[in-house]
């Protein structure tokens, strides 16, 4: 299960940020569970994992609440949730009880978010990152991350609320909505997973293109969804190679992979479900691109 994965959307065309538009709201939070018991386990997972690792930091995150189409346009639909919401459901070891049972009868893509309503889901983010001498960048994981130490992952982290200054939804209620969802939320897609590039891999911004949104994936084990993107780098794989040793967030990761995209498939079984989500959205990018020539 750990490497079975869905894909939510697709769009092999890849999408800029001025096609990409965020709505966020309050509906899109997660429901309290009705077992009690259930939703006491949160606190108590929480309290354990603080226990082991007194790094640990509940930080604020958009809940992935669905998403609406409108070609050629995207818009997510988001909630607010956090991290120790996210180790208490989707990470707790009794993760399927939170999910509610599937009624059949509405869209599938309806149906995967009733599943889903009593789960954190933070929204994460993956980048399929090619070089100019076209290789596919690929991380080995460290044994200090929370989640599936050792394997095989593209770059890639979360969209971070607070850095567009939202820690409520008080805060959302205060501004003008227009303003909000289409500049600064819609930005913040793209714009944290060229941080996450940045930091992870070492390479400075500048030589990073503008990223193309190509669309979600989610991991069956703990159904965590991950928005994933494509981005170009006009550095050669060995420069790569340098400016990783002195990567700003170097801890997370063991190694750097450069591969070439016929080899991706062959690391497949070493990635967790979401990335290998991401693999199989690069591959739909690529037939698309073909069929258009």
């Amino acid at each position: 299960m750990e490497n079975e994965y869905k894909l939510l959307l697709s769009c092999p065309s890849g999408l800029s940020p001025s096609q990409v538009t965020v709505n966020l709201s309050e509906s899109y939070d997660r429901l309290p569970h009705p077992d009690i018991h259930l939703e006491n386990s949160i606190s108590k997972i929480w309290d354990e994992r603080v226990q082991h690792s007194k790094s640990l930091f509940n930080g604020k995150k958009f809940r992935y609440g669905g998403h609406n189409v409108m070609e050629p346009h995207v818009c997510f639909h988001l909630g607010l949730t956090d991290y120790r919401t996210f180790v208490g459901t989707n990470l707790n070891p009794l993760w399927e009880r939170f999910l509610a049972p599937s009624e059949g009868k509405k869209t599938i893509h309806a149906d995967d978010c009733k599943q889903c309503q009593h789960t954190s889901s933070p929204l994460g983010n993956g980048a399929i990152v090619e070089t100019s001498d076209n290789k596919i960048l690929v991380l080995q994981r460290s044994n200090n991350v929370g989640e599936f130490p050792g394997y095989l992952v593209f770059p890639g982290g979360h969209p971070e609320p607070e850095e567009v200054g939202i820690t409520s939804h008080k805060f959302e209620n205060g501004l003008l909505k227009s303003e909000l969802n289409n500049s600064k939320l819609s930005q913040e897609m793209f714009d944290s997973i060229v941080r996450e590039v940045v930091e992870e891999i070492g390479v400075p911004s500048a030589t990073l293109s503008e990223p193309l949104f190509i669309g979600i994936s989610r991991r069956v084990l703990n159904v965590r969804p991950a928005a994933f993107f494509f981005i170009k780098c006009n550095l050669q794989s060995t420069e790569i190679h340098q400016l990783y040793d002195s990567a700003q967030d170097g801890y997370e990761s063991t190694k750097l992979y450069a591969i070439q995209p016929s080899e991706l498939e062959s690391l497949a079984s070493k990635m967790p479900g979401c990335h290998q989500g991401g693999m199989e959205l690069y591959k739909l990018m690529l037939e698309a691109q073909k069929n258009i020539k």
